[in-house]
C-alpha cells in the first residue's frame, strides 16, 4: 500500500463518493441520491501519472447526529481526518454553504491538516459558488465527478501538499486477503474491528448497517493481511432493489478477490439455509474457507454443545468437509487468534504446489486399489497426472478416454489427493483430459 493518505470529507450527500470513485478510477463506493449511503471508511489507491497514494471516502459528517449510526459515522470521519496527510473538503456548489458547513470546517481547522476544497457538481462554471473562498481554507477547485471536470486540477493540488514521493514498494503477492461474509447482523463488523484492534467498521444491532465492502490492512507475526468487511447477504427474494442490491453484489465481488473466505454464523441460532448458500459461493469460487461460529460467549452450553452444533452444521455443508469450524466471540476476543491461525494455514494450503513425482506416486496407488471401471467394453487407461495451478490446487489427469471417467471416480481421485496431501481449508479440483490436450 502507498504510504500517504488523502481523506475526502464533508456533509452528507455533497458528492464525496462520486469524487472518490473518479479519483481511484473504480466504483468502490456506492453512489446514490439518498443521503447517508456511505457509512464506514472506504479505502482505495489512486495512481496519478505514477504517483500513488491512498484515498479514503467517509460518511457525511453531521455535527449533531440524530442517532447512533450517525454518531459512529461522524466518529469514522474524525478518525480519517486524524490519519490523513491531506484533506479534500467537498461542498455542494448548488446548495452553497450552510451553518452545518461552518461547524464541519471548525473540526477541519482543529486538525491542522492541509485542505483542498472541492466545489462539487459544477457542470457549468455558472454553477460555481465563489463564496467558498470565504472559508479561508485554501484553494477551491471546481469539479464534476460525473463529467470528469476539474479532477486533474484537484489531484494536482492534493499532490502539491503531499510529502515528496518515496520509492513505492511493489505489490506483495504474499499478502493474504480475507473476505468476511455472512447474513446480516451475525457480527462480521465486530469481528473485523476485533482483528484490527480499532473501530474501522460501524457496529450496530440494526441489520444492514454495513453497506460497502471495506478493506483494511494489518500485520500479524510478520504476515501482511488485508481483511474485507462486507454487507450482510440476505435471501435473494428479500434483497431490496437499489442500495442493498449493490451492497450484496460487492460482497460477492469481495469473495472473488480474496484468498480466504470467513463465513460468519450466529451461534445463538441454528445454521440457516442462507448460511449454506453463502458458504457455497466461496466453495464454487474456489476459495479457501474458514467457518466462524460467532457469539459463542452468550450461548448456554455444556461439553457437548459445540460438538452437536458442528455435527448439525457439517450435515448442511457436506460439500465442503475441508473447511475448519472455529467457535469464537468477536465481543470478548475469545479464539480470534485461532481464527487467524486457521486463515494463515488455509491460505498457505490454497497456494501449495505438490511435486509431479509425488502426485503420480499417489495416483498409481489409487489405481491399484481401485482401477477405472471398463465402460462398454472400452478399457480406460490413466497415464499420469500433474498439478497445473494453485488457488485452488488444480490437478489434471491424462487418459485415453476422459469422457468415460465417471464423476464419482473423479471424486475418488480428489479424495485420494486430499488424504495424501492434506489441503486443509481449500477446495481442490481434478480434471481428466485426453493425452495430448
Amino acid at each position: 500500500m502507498p504510504e500517504h493518505l488523502v481523506a475526502i470529507v464533508g456533509r452528507p450527500n455533497v458528492g464525496k463518493s462520486a469524487l472518490f470513485n473518479r479519483i481511484v478510477g473504480s466504483s468502490l463506493s456506492i453512489v446514490d441520491d439518498m443521503p447517508g449511503i456511505t457509512r464506514d471508511r472506504i479505502y482505495g489507491v489512486a495512481n496519478w501519472f505514477g504517483r500513488r497514494f491512498n484515498v479514503v471516502d467517509t460518511g457525511g459528517i453531521e455535527t449533531e447526529p440524530s442517532d447512533t449510526i450517525a454518531s459512529q459515522m461522524k466518529r469514522q470521519a474524525e478518525i480519517a481526518i486524524d490519519q490523513a496527510d491531506v484533506l479534500v473538503y467537498v461542498v455542494d456548489s448548488r446548495t452553497g454553504l450552510t451553518t452545518e458547513d461552518d461547524q464541519v470546517v471548525s473540526i477541519i481547522r482543529r486538525s491542522g491538516k492541509p485542505v483542498v476544497i472541492a466545489a462539487s457538481k459544477v457542470d457549468d462554471l455558472r454553477h460555481m459558488d465563489y463564496d467558498l473562498y470565504s472559508l479561508g481554507l485554501g484553494e477551491v477547485i471546481a469539479t464534476s465527478a460525473v463529467h470528469g471536470i476539474g479532477i486533474g486540477d484537484l489531484v494536482e493540488a492534493v499532490i502539491d501538499h503531499l510529502p515528496p514521493a518515496d520509492e513505492e514498494e511493489s505489490s506483495d503477492d504474499s499478502t493474504i486477503k480475507i473476505a468476511v461474509i455472512g447474513r446480516p447482523n451475525v457480527g462480521k463488523s465486530s469481528l473485523v474491528n476485533r482483528v484490527l484492534g480499532e473501530e474501522r467498521s460501524i457496529v450496530s444491532n440494526v441489520p444492514g448497517t454495513t453497506r460497502d465492502s471495506i478493506d483494511a490492512s494489518f500485520v500479524r507475526d510478520g504476515q501482511q493481511y488485508i481483511i474485507i468487511d462486507t454487507a450482510g447477504i440476505r435471501r435473494r427474494g428479500r434483497i431490496e432493489p437499489g442500495v442493498e442490491k449493490y451492497s450484496v453484489v460487492r460482497a460477492y465481488r469481495s469473495v472473488d478477490r480474496c484468498d480466504v473466505a470467513l463465513t460468519v454464523l450466529d451461534g445463538t441460532e441454528d445454521p440457516a439455509a442462507q448460511d449454506v448458500r453463502i458458504a457455497g459461493y466461496a466453495h464454487e469460487a474456489g476459495k479457501a474457507s474458514v467457518v466462524v461460529v460467532n457469539k459463542w460467549d452468550i450461548v448456554e452450553r455444556d461439553e457437548s454443545t459445540a460438538r452437536d452444533y458442528e455435527s448439525k452444521l457439517r450435515l448442511q455443508i457436506d460439500f465442503m468437509p475441508y473447511a475448519p469450524v472455529v467457535f469464537a466471540s468477536a465481543l470478548t476476543g475469545r479464539r480470534i487468534g485461532r481464527v487467524l491461525d486457521m486463515v494463515r494455514e488455509c491460505a498457505l494450503e490454497h497456494r501449495r504446489r505438490v511435486p509431479t513425482a509425488d502426485v503420480n506416486r499417489v495416483l498409481q496407488d489409487a489405481l491399484m486399489r481401485n482401477p477405472v471401471p471398463t465402460v462398454k467394453g472400452k478399457e480406460v487407461k490413466i497415464f499420469y497426472a500433474s498439478q497445473v495451478s494453485t488457488r485452488p490446487p488444480h490437478f489434471v489427469v491424462w487418459a485415453n478416454y476422459p469422457e468415460l471417467v465417471h464423476f464419482s471416480y473423479q471424486r475418488y481421485l480428489e479424495n485420494t489427493m486430499r488424504n495424501a496431501f492434506g489441503f486443509t481449508g481449500t477446495p481442490i479440483q481434478v480434471t481428466v483430459k485426453r493425452r495430448g490436450q
